[in-house]
C-alpha cells in the first residue's frame, strides 16, 4: 500500500531542492529563468516528474529543456543527498503547460468581454417588445376580472338583471 503523505512530503522536498540547485549551482548558460512549478512522485518512490516554466520565447525553452536534461545527474545526486530515501528517485522534467492554458483562458475572456460589449452597445436603444413590465400585480387580478365579468354580459344585461340572484340565461338555479 502506498503512503500519499509520503510521497507528497517527498515531491515537496524534490520541488525545493531543484529549484535551489538550478539558482545556485548550475551555470549553464544554456539555462534561461526557469521556475519550478509542480513535482510529483509515484506512490513506489521511484520516479519524480518535475514540471517547469521557461519565461523567453520557443528558442530559450529549447535550450534550457537541454540545460535541465544534461543536469539531470547532478540533480539526482544531490536529491539522494539532501531526501535520505534509501532509492533515490529519477528525475523527469516535463515543461508545464500552465502558461499556455492561462493565455487560453485570458483570450477567451477577451473574446466574451468583446461580446459583450456589443450585446451592451446593441441593446442601449432597444425597448421592449411588450410591456415593460410583463408581470401582474396584486391588485390587477380584481380589476381584470371585472373587466372580463362585464365584457362577457355584453351590453344591455345590465337592463334585464334580476335581483333575486336567478339567472336569466337559461342556467339558473332551480328555485322555482
Amino acid at each position: 500500500m502506498t503512503d500519499t503523505a509520503r510521497a507528497r512530503k517527498l515531491a515537496d522536498r524534490i520541488r525545493v531542492v531543484v529549484a535551489e540547485m538550478l539558482q545556485r549551482r548550475i551555470k549553464d548558460p544554456r539555462l534561461g529563468y526557469v521556475t519550478i512549478t509542480d513535482t510529483r512522485v509515484t506512490g513506489d518512490l521511484r520516479e519524480a516528474t518535475v514540471f517547469y516554466t521557461v519565461l523567453g520565447d520557443d528558442e530559450e525553452r529549447v535550450a534550457s529543456a537541454a540545460a535541465l536534461e544534461s543536469a539531470k545527474g547532478v540533480l539526482r545526486s544531490e536529491v539522494g543527498r539532501q531526501t535520505g530515501v534509501r532509492f533515490t528517485p529519477s528525475l523527469t522534467f516535463v515543461p508545464d503547460a500552465l502558461p499556455d492554458n492561462a493565455r487560453t483562458i485570458d483570450d477567451l475572456l477577451a473574446k466574451a468581454k468583446a461580446a459583450d460589449a456589443q450585446v451592451r452597445e446593441t441593446s442601449s436603444g432597444a425597448t421592449y417588445a411588450g410591456d415593460a413590465d410583463p408581470y401582474r400585480k396584486p391588485g390587477e387580478d380584481a380589476e381584470e376580472a371585472a373587466e372580463a365579468e362585464e365584457a362577457a354580459e355584453g351590453p344591455g344585461a345590465a337592463d334585464g338583471a334580476r335581483t333575486d340572484g336567478a339567472r336569466t340565461d337559461g342556467k339558473g338555479s332551480s328555485d322555482a
